[in-house]
């Protein structure tokens, strides 16, 4: 990546930079090949990050089967996250994973699952076998204790697996149904619907050596570090990342350290060495003694994400265009990569991070707003859902991560804090579900390539040519939703 003019003395942010369109050879956006550069395996250069409003099993699965990876966060206990593993690896990589009910289970019990995924269905089963299907327009005006049998619709479409997506596109759009039942005999295997069919044409799911859905975790550099990562990578994560707010420390890089030790000693056991990920840094130096720790890939920011208090509070941090640029060029000279953590509003900011050099862009509080995070839907006076987002050094996520602390060191934790407790993250009615957003990051930033002349993630970053505008240029460039 170039500037335009001499940059200037000061470090920048994703606002104040604009690309500038080059002659291209390229015919349309679908010939650009969006796989990350940064060695994880994910065919699409999007993490989703380790926040435990944010990140789990279903973020998890359906962020994989797009192309990405989820970062099960540091404070969930490691069992829960062999759980969690577990049950991404059975998941199927094409197919959505179906939410079930039996025919005798309440119509209350099945719209309370119908928000956990964005196919808009509940299956009812029996034996593992599909008898029909209940949508909220089923359930409208019906007593939520009515049982789903009496409200099911058993118009149903049922399809073997090997059924190819437009032959399930075309198929519901004959019926005029919502969502298809894929079946291996009589047994429910996962769900279709026409949106999904267009989308396993579009994006290839990002799959570890066996083929399985690829899902990340995260350990802290407090308490038994090791002991951590071990049951994580005894769990069968693909990616291990070694997470603190302030990376360049003594006490990460001894922990870095130690789990890359770690790893290398499994490796030799298991022969598959699972890559590691440290941060945060936003400069050069920092990313030098990461990566002589043992890291394979640095992560990037300190104070962009919209959570994030510690520069009002302490001063401290960098804008995050200018970090991404400076970390980038250094781990790119030791044969490494960076993610670009926070500061990502819009998809213009994932394109102009991965044209700095980014390897992949983490994103936190723009996915906490939809269907697949973790937290529960509700709903504020005005009818309008959400879901409830805080920042992990937060006195929310503080306490979680000290439940087992003494009451009086978990009362003095709580004095120190860095994040938002709580924040509502408005889920958008167009686009309420995570693979939403990925369309739509995924169109600005094959755009963006397209107008920079790149095929590729690393022709993207050594064509890109940015320039430093205003505030005023940047407002020029938004759009208007009613005129003027």
């Amino acid at each position: 990546m170039r500037f335009l003019t001499t940059p200037p003395a000061h470090d920048l942010t994703y606002s104040d930079v604009f690309m500038v369109p080059r002659r291209s050879a390229l015919t349309s956006r679908l010939e650009v090949d969006l796989t990350s550069t940064d060695g994880i395996g994910t065919t699409l250069p999007l993490v989703v990050a380790n926040m435990t409003a944010i990140s789990g099993r279903r973020m998890a699965e359906t962020v994989a089967r797009r192309g990405g990876v989820a970062i099960i966060p540091q404070d969930i206990p490691a069992d829960v996250v062999a759980e969690v593993v577990g049950k991404v690896k059975r998941a199927h990589t094409v197919f959505d994973t179906p939410v079930s009910v039996t025919p005798h289970s309440t119509v209350g019990e099945a719209m309370s699952l119908l928000s956990k995924r964005a196919h808009g269905a509940v299956v009812v089963v029996q034996d593992g076998c599909p008898v029909g299907t209940v949508s909220e327009a089923d359930a409208t005006g019906v007593d939520r204790f009515a049982q789903v049998h009496e409200v099911m619709s058993s118009d149903m479409l049922v399809l073997p697996p090997d059924t190819s997506p437009v032959d399930i596109f075309d198929a519901l759009s004959r019926r005029h149904l919502g969502v298809a039942l894929i079946c291996e005999g009589d047994q429910l295997l996962g769900v279709m619907t026409r949106k999904h069919a267009l989308r396993s044409t579009l994006y290839q799911p990002a799959v570890d050596p066996a083929g399985k859905l690829i899902i990340g975790a995260a350990v802290g550099i407090n308490g038994d570090v090791a002991r951590r990562a071990e049951a994580l990578l005894n769990a069968g994560i693909d990616v291990l990342v070694v997470d603190t707010a302030h990376g360049h420390q003594d006490k990460m890089l001894q922990s870095l350290k130690a789990v890359r030790e770690l790893r290398d000693r499994l490796a030799d056991v298991g022969g598959r060495s699972i890559p590691l990920v440290a941060g945060n840094v936003v400069a050069a130096d920092g990313v030098d003694d990461l990566v002589q720790a043992g890291a394979d890939v640095i992560k990037v920011g300190v104070g962009p994400g919209a959570m994030c208090t510690t520069r009002m509070m302490t001063g401290v941090g960098r804008p995050q265009f200018s970090a991404v640029l400076e970390c980038a060029s250094a781990a790119r000279a030791a044969g490494k990569s960076i993610w670009a953590d926070g500061g990502v509003r819009y998809p213009r900011d994932v394109a102009l991070a991965l044209a700095a050099g980014a390897g992949s862009v983490m994103i936190g509080s723009w996915f906490a707003g939809t269907l697949e995070s973790t937290g529960n839907l509700l709903t504020d006076a005005e009818g309008r859902t959400y879901k409830e987002s805080y920042g992990m050094a937060s006195a929310r996520a503080v306490k979680l991560r000290t439940k087992d602390s003494s009451e009086f060191g978990r009362a003095r934790a709580g004095l120190f804090e860095e994040g938002i407790s709580s924040s509502r993250m408005y889920l958008d009615p167009e686009r309420p579900s995570v693979e939403d957003l990925i369309d739509s990051i995924v169109a600005g930033v094959r755009s963006s390539c397209t107008y920079a002349g790149a095929a590729t993630l690393e022709e993207f970053h050594q064509l890109a040519v940015v320039g430093v505008q205003s505030h005023s240029g940047y407002d020029e460039g938004r759009p208007l939703h009613a005129s003027w």
